[in-house]
């Protein structure tokens, strides 16, 4: 990397390995972003976190079957949001402790098939590393294809049931009562996390999901309280991070996983800081004694 920002994205856009992995975080991160979004609303960051581990042995297992990832990826991701949405979500403690405990335990049981599959299959330790923490260098032009139909896909279902989704989020009671399909919606949001989780893995690996899926959602929310402003700036947010990853990875040996968080988590930080800096300079604006003439 120089500091002629012209000459070394020139330098990126010329390799074609390049090309995808831009063509392929970018639809990942809106996919992510508008799925996020409503993760962290909904306060179901740990279900996500469970998703994207669940893909790795998934992938792990596809491999060993002589298949695509990325039908590893996805089946593994629905087929377990398809299991935590049979268990009842509600606010009490009875009910938030079962989900909890349900959620713990796919995730343990899949990390332990997950360990079974590499020690089954001697050959795919080589690419452990990035299963675990993502990497750039394997993206076709056939999965860029794919993650692009798969997220057209999931945000037309999304758009579909954002506003009864965001009707259930806010107050799932009320929402119930007005004749809202409360537990369908929300398994639909289920698998359109499983969707994005599994696309996600493809790009900063299974154990470094939240780089997309909460970070950008979480910063956006620190800037401002506005639904529509703030899902668009998830989107942004999550595209530049993805971007900036992918542009620092290419000029280092590590995995690129390891940047996208870095920048995602820089980001947060500062819109953190940005916030309690207003807050603080309202606040003084507020205290401030008016001046009689």
């Amino acid at each position: 990397m120089s500091w002629n920002v012209a000459d070394d994205l020139s330098q990126i856009l010329s390799q074609h390995f390049m090309v995808n992995a831009l063509r392929a975080g970018t639809i990942v991160a809106v996919l992510a972003g508008a799925i996020g979004w409503f993760m962290v609303l909904r306060r179901q960051t740990f279900v996500g976190h469970t998703l994207a581990v669940v893909s790795f042995p998934g992938a792990a297992g596809a491999i060993l079957l002589g298949v695509s990832a990325s039908i590893g990826y996805f089946g593994a991701a629905v087929a377990a949001a398809f299991v935590i949405a049979l268990v009842p979500r509600s606010t009490s403690g009875q009910a938030f402790s079962q989900e909890s405990a349900v959620i713990g335990t796919v995730q343990a049981f899949a990390l332990a098939c997950g360990a079974l599959f590499v020690s089954l299959y001697a050959g795919f330790l080589n690419s452990l590393v990035g299963l675990l923490f993502g990497t750039f260098l394997g993206v076709s032009d056939s999965q860029v294809w794919v993650l692009f139909v798969v997220a057209a896909a999931a945000l037309t279902v999304l758009g579909t049931v954002a506003r009864p989704l965001f009707f259930a989020t806010v107050d799932p009671d009320v929402a119930r009562a007005r004749g809202v399909p409360v537990r369908m919606v929300s398994t639909v949001f289920l698998v359109l996390l499983g969707c994005a989780a599994a696309e996600v893995s493809q790009i900063t690996g299974a154990l470094l999901v939240f780089a997309l899926l909460v970070m950008p959602a979480t910063a956006a929310q620190q800037l401002t309280a506005r639904p529509a402003l703030g899902f668009a700036l998830t989107l942004v947010l999550g595209t530049a991070t993805v971007w900036l990853g992918l542009g620092l990875a290419y000029f280092s040996i590590y995995p690129v996983g390891f940047f996208v968080t870095t920048v995602g988590f820089a980001i947060y930080v500062l819109a953190t800081i940005w916030r309690a800096v207003a807050a603080r300079v309202r606040r003084a604006a507020t205290l401030r004694p008016a001046v009689t003439p």
